[in-house]
């Protein structure tokens, strides 16, 4: 059974940083890519940052530079570390495979919130 455990969020100014973490079971880490996704509010689950098997990472849109995403393949966990946050990074960030494995893989997310 896949568990996505995301955590690591949290209330935090904006120009802070923090760091997300997925912990991850019930599926071969190392055979996938991983991302992690955004959900703002009112709005739909976007991916954001993209980390392959061979530790290539990708991002998209404003959080290029400002994201950094990483993997543990000997701890079967991603990580996401973001810098400078802004007011628009304040959603809640799940992590998954790439393409998502199932409706029923999603964790519950870890939510970030960043006050101006």
């Amino acid at each position: 059974q896949v568990q996505l455990v995301e955590s690591g969020g949290g209330l935090v100014q904006a120009g802070g940083s923090l760091r997300l973490s997925c912990a991850v079971s019930g599926v071969r880490f190392t055979d996938n890519d991983w991302a992690w996704y955004r959900q703002r509010p009112g709005r739909q689950r976007d991916l954001v940052a993209r980390i392959s098997r061979n530790h290539a990472a990708y991002y998209v849109g404003s959080v290029s530079g400002r994201f950094s995403v990483s993997r543990n393949n000997a701890e079967n966990t991603v990580y996401l570390l973001i810098k400078v946050v802004k007011p628009e990074d304040t959603g809640v960030y799940f992590c998954n495979t790439v393409p998502p494995l199932n409706v029923n893989s999603w964790g519950q997310g870890t939510r970030v919130t960043v006050s101006s």
